[in-house]
């Protein structure tokens, strides 16, 4: 069965809006050298929170039902811009974190891919890369 997420925005100064999530509240504006006061990131540096919101998230999900020794999971996310009109070409998931065995990490990383509805739907759009580093325990 379908899903809806609704997310309303309203204009709170002259290159700011606010946007309304849930209970939840955002600013999104154009930074300074563009014209903005720089109260919030664009729509675009937004993408890329999703993008790894939503990957770090089935991520940790999957760590924690399969009990993985798995720690400090960091997601770093780079979007590349190209083309006219510009729009991204490519987006990088770098992950790392703390963890004995290399391929439980992978394996995690691997099932929050696949499960990753805007992974999945950038992958239409767009390559999406993920790389994986793994922390060695002390």
């Amino acid at each position: 069965m379908a899903k809806r997420l609704e997310v309303s925005l309203e204009q709170v100064g002259p290159t700011t809006s606010k946007a309304n999530v849930r209970s939840h509240t955002v600013l999104v504006d154009r930074p300074l050298d563009r014209g903005g006061a720089d109260e919030g990131p664009v729509g675009g540096e937004y993408q890329l929170i999703a993008l790894g919101g939503c990957f770090t998230s089935h991520l940790l999900a999957a760590i924690r039902a399969r009990e993985f020794e798995i720690s400090a999971v960091k997601v770093d996310v780079t979007g590349t811009l190209d083309g006219n009109p510009e729009r991204f070409t490519e987006f990088t998931l770098s992950v790392s974190a703390t963890c004995a065995d290399l391929e439980l990490l992978r394996k995690a990383v691997l099932i929050a891919e696949r499960a990753c509805q805007v992974v999945n739907t950038m992958k239409v759009a767009a390559q999406v890369v993920v790389t994986v580093q793994q922390v060695q325990p002390v």
